[in-house]
């Protein structure tokens, strides 16, 4: 059996959903009063969060945790969601003091969107990658 530990796409999908998931949750603490998809949020340490910002770091968070159940679902979610972090952090560099900025990005959030799916997208791409269920004794 492939355990959390000896699984990098299944620890990793752990710690990032619990983090994204607990950022989710803060973020409402912090947010009463700032519009749903409002293109300036507040400050949660640095990163800035709207509401809807709220709801995507939650569906993230609970996607990762969710998917670190399996070598094979975590290392698709992980991929998957790599793949959109970084889309978002690209596209997020052109957004920021426009009105389609509906989650409310500021450069640490670039920052940390690409960062996350540089890390993402490796582990998911080329950890694990011995791994297949087909072989496993039943």
């Amino acid at each position: 059996m492939h355990g959390m530990t000896s699984s990098p796409n299944r620890a990793l999908a752990a710690v990032f959903g619990a983090v994204y998931l607990l950022v989710g949750l803060v973020g409402f603490a912090i947010t009463p009063g700032v519009g749903f998809a409002a293109t300036e949020g507040k400050d949660l340490i640095v990163f800035e969060v709207n509401p809807l910002h709220n709801i995507v770091h939650v569906a993230i968070g609970l996607a990762l945790v969710l998917a670190s159940r399996t070598v094979r679902s975590a290392r698709a979610v992980n991929t998957t969601i790599g793949a959109v972090y970084l889309l978002v952090g690209v596209v997020g560099l052109f957004l920021i003091g426009s009105s389609a900025n509906i989650i409310a990005l500021n450069g640490a959030d670039n920052v940390l969107h690409l960062a996350s799916a540089v890390l993402l997208l490796a582990v998911g791409l080329a950890a694990d990658r011995e791994y297949d269920p087909e072989r496993l004794p039943a």
